[in-house]
């Protein structure tokens, strides 16, 4: 093994690739720290960032070992910009955290407002004035995962509505499908009435 340490493969091939990888799952775990710090996740911040800075450590001893070697410099610049790709591909594909979805059109908007509540989703609906006059707008809080799905609603029942998702830090209460009784959800998608008793 110090045969193979010493050789010039290692050296110039093995050794900036490791860098190139390990550079890659240090910021990712980084950029993803960013973003638990950013919903208030404290416990995952501290388990990302443990990992993030053992890895750091463990990289740039390597790299001031080979402060004569160009080619680890180059690993390790582009695994810095590949680990800020790959750290936002991984928060979404996570989708951690809640975003509110706003939602202005000018169109009836009663049958998009429908659905969506039927859905489950939590709808508050305003009258506005716009540049070209009344507009509906349209506020809901959903879990990030939602976000496809609401958009499909939108373009499906309200195509030509204009609509904007923003992040969102804290929120006091909130209406989505798992906390919607099913009995109004029931009621929303079949019209079935309580008994009165």
């Amino acid at each position: 093994m110090p045969a193979l340490f010493d050789s010039t493969t290692y050296t110039w091939v093995v050794l900036p690739i490791l860098i190139f990888c390990a550079r890659i799952l240090d910021v990712s775990l980084d950029t993803v720290r960013i973003i638990f710090i950013n919903k208030n996740l404290k416990y995952y911040v501290a388990f990302t960032a443990f990992f993030a800075v053992l890895i750091w450590l463990m990289v740039i001893r390597q790299i001031f070992q080979q402060l004569d070697n160009p080619v680890c410099y180059l690993a390790y610049a582009a695994g810095y910009a590949t680990g800020n790709v790959v750290g936002l591909w991984i928060e979404n594909k996570i989708s951690i955290g809640k975003v509110i979805i706003r939602i202005i059109t000018r169109l009836e908007s009663d049958e998009l407002v429908s659905i969506m509540r039927a859905t489950g989703y939590g709808v508050t609906v305003m009258d506005a004035s716009g540049a070209t006059g009344p507009v509906k707008v349209i506020f809901s809080i959903v879990e990030r995962s939602a976000i496809v799905r609401v958009v499909e609603m939108i373009r499906e029942h309200n195509p030509l509505a204009f609509y904007t998702v923003e992040d969102v830090r804290d929120v006091s209460e909130r209406v989505t499908p798992f906390r919607v009784p099913s009995s109004h959800l029931l009621n929303r998608c079949f019209g079935f009435r309580p008994r009165n008793k």
